[in-house]
């Protein structure tokens, strides 16, 4: 490898490591609905990813890009937030990154599948410039 390591460059920025929302998280992995998660914690990316993938599985792409959108736009301001500077690592093994990570393919697959090939190669770009070995895990590979 010499030089790499798995984050690549190291030269490059660190890894960044979101601190999340425990309580949205929390409420949807105990089930609630993410509609109600959304209204009561709108910058948590976790609710928007849940409600963008649902709106996915339900056949409703136009309603699954503006939650994604939503949510990967969140995520955006979090990650300036914690220094971000447009590029770099962002760990998918980081439980807290997850939910911007879910937002950015949701938003991928909404965008292809209505034809906005450049939106989803800039958001497949994004999931792999954040993490290599993301795609797989979020439905991309």
């Amino acid at each position: 490898m010499g030089g790499m390591t798995q984050f690549g460059d190291l030269l490059g920025p660190p890894p960044t490591r979101l601190t999340g929302d425990p309580e949205a998280e929390d409420a949807i992995a105990a089930g609630e609905d993410p509609r109600t998660v959304a209204a009561s914690h709108p910058t948590a990316s976790i609710a928007w990813a849940e409600l963008a993938e649902r709106a996915l599985d339900s056949g409703d792409v136009i309603s699954a890009y503006a939650f994604a959108r939503t949510g990967y736009h969140r995520g955006l301001d979090q990650l300036r937030r914690h220094g971000w500077k447009g590029f770099g690592p962002v760990p998918f093994d980081h439980e807290p990154n997850r939910g911007f990570l879910r937002c950015v393919a949701a938003l991928a697959r909404a965008a292809q599948s209505i034809g906005e090939e450049e939106e989803y190669i800039r958001c497949l770009d994004l999931v792999n410039e954040s993490d290599p070995h993301a795609a797989a895990p979020l439905g991309l590979a």
